[in-house]
């Protein structure tokens, strides 16, 4: 914490007061500790008592009053140096460029700067043209890069200060495509470059990554000289972003070493792509081989144990959690959200109690959205009442839970008037989401001339979500003519979903009338439609069991028909 450290650099100055002698590493190191603290009037003090101020001590001074936004106070300081070298010089332009004055800058390297001051300005120049980069202006990079002379003898560069591209002008110039998504460019000059070292193929790689281009990942990659970690983590995390996890697997496992962000990839790679046997089945790899988990790891598997769901798993890791490490903000929020997903809304609601000054708008939103899960409108809508009393703003999603949990408690009024905050109040413009929620709550009520009418209404064009709502609404209250209205744009929008055919079919079927019912199956026949299986699963010793309707392939499938036979006759018998 802050007054810890305060604590601690007051003590650091008492004992420097004590010393007998002092030597410049000793001076410099407690003007550091005030330069990092941002207290740059003690540091200013201890600058003034130094009897020898090196080039160290001046960068030092220039680089926290940069940081605190002094930028005259360094400039001056800058100028007074009695020596400079090259760091000095790359951290003014540093300095100038953290503080948004890149032209400034540029004027400084290109207009002002001796030529007895050239053969330190390299460093400066890669630092400008990275700052270019971070700002998306990608031509002023360029234009500076062309600047510095190409140089051909690469081994004199490595024993001498020459005013010359080095690898670190390459790499910078490229990373500056890269991040703008133009890997033709910065594989050109990757192709030009006269010497590259690992840097270079590593941030060629994560081009190719970024714009999903895995082909040409892999291809470089297998051509590296002599990949690092990074280089495999790198093309691991690439192919688990455009779903090719059994691929990213392979990587994995080909590699001659892990780190734990190797596995924390991997892991999360499984999850993001809905995988999540396969998180867990990594989960206890990695424990099995003596890894140790951290807070990304743990982020990961508590996010599929919420999304089976998984109740015993999370618990288990909740308890391995707290023997391990304090859990931070973003652990307690997933804790939260597997527990609120699993059923055990109480353990949700303990943590986000023990979470006090800790929380955030997640924590908020994941106990609100717990609540909306279990069907607690009024509970949702309560700690809404209390996240607005602290000053909390809330999002988008904030809305949605609550606006689902109004609709499935019938809370229509409440439901109007959340609505209204979130438009009228925050200023948040509604989403198809909101709209859907809406109409749903409405249409469930009996009022669908009203749900009808917040759909003609809609800003944004309805999409299956909305008209799913308005058709579940329709068959539900029994409205034929509307049903078949909403059904027709349901199957405009998604031709190939079932869902309108169905609910047709089964809205005329409930009132017996089994040709028409006929008729709709038919048309989804002719229309070329299949209805997808649905499936359920249920956890048993820590094992899910998943089945889809008509399911014969699990291996105790007929011990599992013999038993479901014998609850039929005694249901049977019962009745």
């Amino acid at each position: 914490s802050r007054s810890s450290h305060s604590h601690h650099l007051a003590a650091a100055r008492r004992l420097f007061d004590e010393m007998p002698q002092r030597d410049g590493v000793t001076w410099n190191t407690l003007l550091s500790a005030y330069v990092r603290r941002g207290l740059m009037g003690e540091a200013g003090k201890l600058f003034d008592e130094m009897p020898q101020r090196g080039v160290t001590s001046w960068n030092t001074m220039v680089t926290g009053f940069f940081a605190a936004g002094q930028v005259s106070k360094a400039l001056d300081m800058f100028n007074a140096m009695p020596v400079k070298d090259s760091a000095s010089l790359g951290t003014l332009v540093s300095g100038l460029a953290k503080n948004g004055r890149l032209h400034e800058a540029e004027e400084l390297l290109t207009k002002r700067l001796t030529v007895k001051d050239m053969d330190k300005a390299l460093d400066a120049y890669n630092t400008l043209i990275a700052a270019y980069g971070q700002v998306g202006r990608v031509d002023d990079a360029r234009r500076l890069f062309d600047m510095i002379p190409r140089g051909q003898n690469q081994h004199q560069m490595s024993n001498m200060r020459v005013f010359q591209r080095n690898v670190v002008s390459w790499n910078t110039m490229m990373m500056c495509y890269t991040r703008t998504g133009d890997v033709c460019s910065a594989r050109m000059l990757f192709d030009e470059m006269p010497a590259k070292n690992l840097e270079s193929w590593n941030t060629m790689v994560a081009g190719y990554a970024k714009v999903s281009n895995m082909q040409e990942a892999e291809q470089l990659f297998w051509e590296m000289p002599d990949p690092d970690m990074v280089s495999w983590n790198l093309i691991i995390r690439g192919f688990t972003q455009i779903g090719e996890v059994e691929h990213a697997r392979g990587f994995f496992d080909r590699m001659p070493e892990r780190a734990i962000i190797s596995w924390n990839t991997m892991i999360s790679g499984y999850e993001q792509n809905g995988d999540y046997d396969g998180t867990i089945e990594l989960f206890s790899k990695m424990l099995e081989v003596g890894g140790t988990p951290d807070r990304h790891t743990f982020s990961s598997v508590l996010a599929a144990c919420a999304s089976i769901p998984m109740l015993p798993l999370g618990a288990q890791l909740h308890q391995l959690i707290e023997k391990s490490f304090l859990p931070d903000t973003a652990i307690s929020n997933a804790l939260i959200t597997m527990y609120s997903r699993g059923g055990a809304i109480t353990d949700a609601e303990s943590i986000f109690n023990q979470m006090r000054t800790q929380k955030c708008l997640v924590s908020w939103n994941a106990l609100i959205g717990g609540y909306e899960h279990h069907g607690r409108a009024t509970e949702a809508l309560q700690l809404f009442e209390e996240m607005r009393r602290a000053g909390v703003m809330p999002t988008h999603i904030t809305f949605i839970s609550l606006l689902s949990a109004c609709g499935n408690a019938g809370l229509v009024s409440e439901g109007w008037r959340v609505f209204h905050t979130m438009v009228h109040e925050y200023g948040i413009a509604a989403r198809i989401e909101h709209y859907s929620a809406l109409v749903n709550l409405i249409g469930r009520h009996g009022k669908l001339d009203d749900a009808l009418e917040v759909i003609n209404s809609m800003p944004i064009a309805p999409d299956r979500s909305v008209w799913g709502s308005f058709l579940g609404a329709c068959t539900a209250k029994k409205n034929e003519a509307l049903a078949h209205m909403a059904a027709k744009a349901l199957s405009k929008i998604d031709p190939e979903s079932s869902a309108p055919y169905v609910l047709i079919h089964n809205l005329h079927a409930r009132e017996g009338r089994w040709g028409s019912a006929s008729l709709a199956r038919e048309e989804m026949e002719r229309q070329g439609v299949h209805k997808h299986a649905g499936y359920s699963w249920i956890d048993l010793h820590d094992q899910v069991h998943a089945f889809n309707a008509g399911d014969t392939s699990h291996p105790f499938i007929q011990e599992i028909y013999s038993v479901l036979e014998c609850f039929d006759m005694s249901s049977r018998d019962w009745s």
